[in-house]
């Protein structure tokens, strides 16, 4: 078997093989050249080891991955695999001998890479998606009824900081100019150097196909185009992860949990080691009962001592399948039949699944994996041992269709709305669909200004509230008129943004310091890794709208807070245009002294704007998040394609394509997308 490597002008790796495992081992490989380190920080992710070479820091994050069992679960996902799926396991096999191969003799900031398992790349789908649906939001909700009452789940309810979104849409044939279809989009999540999408081009055979993958993973699974048909996705934000509270003992011979029947059962248990660099180890008891692993608290609570333990039910865990059976046909799909029939195998992350064929063919359908059980389960944790919590089968994923021509998804209450609880507001969505109404005939090339779009249709509660205020100070009064005579865009040269912005962060902060939300400011002690669900001021930062237009809000004086708000800023106002404040600020495994925050670009746009970079109103301007790759995918001509990344396809620091693309997913351009292997540079075979 053997395989070719090239690269076009970014550096973005072209592989062609004679066979489908040549080329499998050639994607790991290659990957491993690219990123190398990213690589091995996934693994030690997947496996809870990374505090053994990144220090203390990473101890929460090892802490959960082990009590939530991931590495286990990847094993059994695995191990079904290869009874039910042979052909993918030995695919999957063939990517981590690239990785291994790949890795042999890397020289990485600290030490040597460890060896992959065939598991390994589960693993990391595990890890990287297990926080992807934002269980935590459950705690959030329990306690927030507690305190608040039944209507505080549906005030809150918005998608918040710690939640992976997207835009996503697709325009039929009737409305391009070409008579074939185009789908467009970008995927939210937390920005990370490296990027967490790799471009690739994968050819053999059985297929030729261009797409973003996922480090560490084969194949192309959420956004790709074979030339006949095209894929795309969004985050469905549906819920298929459970919360059980739990009642634990400890007896002579382990553990043991109370059930729904009644009865105690034995739980599993035993003790993980965790090395911490520099540090003494850490030991982490992990215990398992019949709904899942116990992922915060014991037999004898919170480490705060609320008598607390908390159990995590997962599809994968329950099934042992993750849905890797999906990725093999989703590459050799010809039609919109081929991706949809793949599709049924999918698991987790659920998703909302756009695609379209050269034929005129088009989908709109959710794809995954969500357990029938009942309302309570969806809302907030349950009693494990009261009856009526029990998963009792699974779903069918909704289907949608177009409306004149065009579907948009932005996580807005679309087809997946019986399946979730908390979705993004709809004004991405209604602005993506504004936008394509202004044009009849739609091209590739038209796309790319919808993704940089910056209007901010969630400001208008806030400057509703602000144009009804009389009586305000001269600075505030000025400050009134400058926000009212704004355009509502949040562009980076924008001194009337960042005014906003301020405004709206003073707000946000005076209504989490009142009295009616003295309850929720401090929750209780849950791991570290899931307080960001938790945290008072982003929950109300997020759901401002919702607060600032309910009926009364727990005896708060909106108005007054709000007039407090504007003086505040008035008084302090420090001049500045938006992208100085609303900077890019990427994660990174280890610092980069070449690129700290100052050096980081400042972005327009924001968490309600096409352009969703994201903020935390009231705590920081800085964009943790926003768009992870951005693509145009031409059904007419694939060559007429584009695509672009954060940073650039080589995640070695001072690389040539280490960091350029930068300038044009900053500026709203994208990199042609080329498949025409003559047009490529040779590196080598392998």
């Amino acid at each position: 078997m053997s395989a070719e490597i090239y690269r076009d002008a970014w550096g973005i790796p072209h592989l062609r093989a004679d066979s489908v495992r040549a080329l499998a081992r050639a994607q790991g490989l290659v990957t491993a050249r690219d990123r190398a380190w990213q690589l091995e920080v996934e693994r030690h992710r997947a496996r809870g080891t990374s505090a053994a070479v990144l220090g203390v820091d990473a101890l929460p994050w090892d802490r959960f991955v082990r009590r939530a069992r991931v590495d286990d679960t990847a094993r059994r996902c695995f191990a079904d695999l290869e009874r039910r799926d042979p052909e993918t396991a030995d695919w999957v096999r063939a990517y981590v001998d690239g990785v291994n191969e790949g890795l042999t003799g890397a020289e990485l900031p600290l030490g040597t890479p460890g060896r992959w398992e065939p598991w390994t790349p589960l693993g990391i789908w595990l890890a990287t998606h297990l926080l992807f649906a934002g269980f935590p939001a459950k705690l959030w909700r329990t306690e927030a009824v507690r305190h608040l009452g039944e209507e505080a789940v549906g005030l809150f309810a918005t998608d918040g900081p710690g939640t992976s979104g997207s835009n996503g849409w697709l325009v039929s044939g009737e409305r391009t100019a070409t008579g074939r279809a185009v789908l467009a989009g970008d995927p939210h999540r937390f920005i990370e150097d490296p990027g967490v999408y790799q471009q690739i081009h994968l050819s053999c055979p059985e297929f030729d196909v261009v797409g973003l993958a996922v480090p560490g993973v084969p194949g192309i699974a959420h956004f790709g185009h074979t030339g006949t048909v095209a894929w795309a996705i969004t985050n469905a934000m549906a819920d298929y992860q459970d919360l059980y509270r739990e009642k634990l003992r400890r007896t002579g011979a382990g553990v043991e949990a109370l059930g729904p029947d009644g009865t105690w059962t034995r739980a599993a248990r035993h003790t993980e080691t965790i090395e911490v660099a520099g540090e003494e180890p850490v030991e982490a008891e992990v215990i398992e009962t019949a709904r899942g692993p116990v992922i915060a608290g014991g037999p004898e609570g919170l480490d705060d001592g609320t008598p607390l333990a908390l159990s995590l039910r997962t599809p994968p865990r329950v099934t042992s399948d993750l849905g890797f059976s999906a990725l093999l046909p989703l590459l050799r799909a010809r039609r919109v039949a081929d991706v949809d029939r793949a599709l049924d195998h999918w698991a987790e992350p659920v998703n909302v699944v756009q695609a379209a064929d050269t034929e005129g063919g088009l989908l709109h359908r959710v794809a995954g994996r969500v357990p029938v059980r009942s309302a309570a389960n969806r809302t907030r944790v349950v009693a494990a041992w009261e009856a009526g919590h029990e998963w009792t089968g699974w779903h069918d994923m909704p289907r949608a269709g177009l409306t004149d021509g065009v579907a948009v998804m932005a996580n807005q209450r679309g087809p997946a709305a019986p399946l979730g609880v908390e979705f993004a507001p709809p004004h991405r969505a209604d602005r993506i669909t504004a936008l394509l109404a202004e044009r009849q005939k739609w091209t590739a090339a038209g796309m790319p200004a919808i993704h940089m779009d910056t209007h901010l249709a969630s400001a208008g509660p806030l400057l509703d509230h602000l144009a009804a205020l009389t009586d305000l100070s001269p600075a505030a009064t000025g400050l009134k008129e400058t926000l009212l005579a704004w355009n509502r865009r949040m562009d980076a040269g924008s001194s009337a943004a960042a005014l906003y912005s301020a405004v709206r962060g003073a707000l946000v902060r005076r209504l989490a310091a009142h009295p009616a939300f003295a309850a929720l400011t401090t929750p209780p002690a849950y791991p570290e890794v899931l307080l960001p669900w938790l945290g008072l001021v982003p929950r109300i930062g997020f759901a401002l709208e919702h607060l600032l237009r309910a009926d009364e809000l727990y005896g708060v004086d909106r108005p007054a807070e709000v007039r407090a708000a504007v003086e505040e800023v008035a008084q302090g106002s420090p001049g500045k245009t938006w992208g100085e404040t609303h900077r890019l600020f990427p994660w990174r495994a280890l610092p980069d002294p070449t690129h700290g925050l100052s050096g980081e670009p400042g972005l327009s746009g924001d968490h309600d704007c096409v352009l969703c970079t994201s903020a935390v109103p009231g705590l920081t301007d800085l964009a943790a998040r926003g768009p992870a790759a951005r693509y145009v995918w031409d059904l007419a001509r694939r060559e007429d394609s584009r695509w672009v990344v954060p940073f650039g396809a080589s995640g070695v620091p001072g690389a040539p394509h280490h960091r350029d693309q930068l300038p044009l997913w900053l500026g709203g351009d994208l990199v042609p997308v080329v498949t025409d292997f003559e047009r490529l540079s040779k590196e080598s075979d392998v």
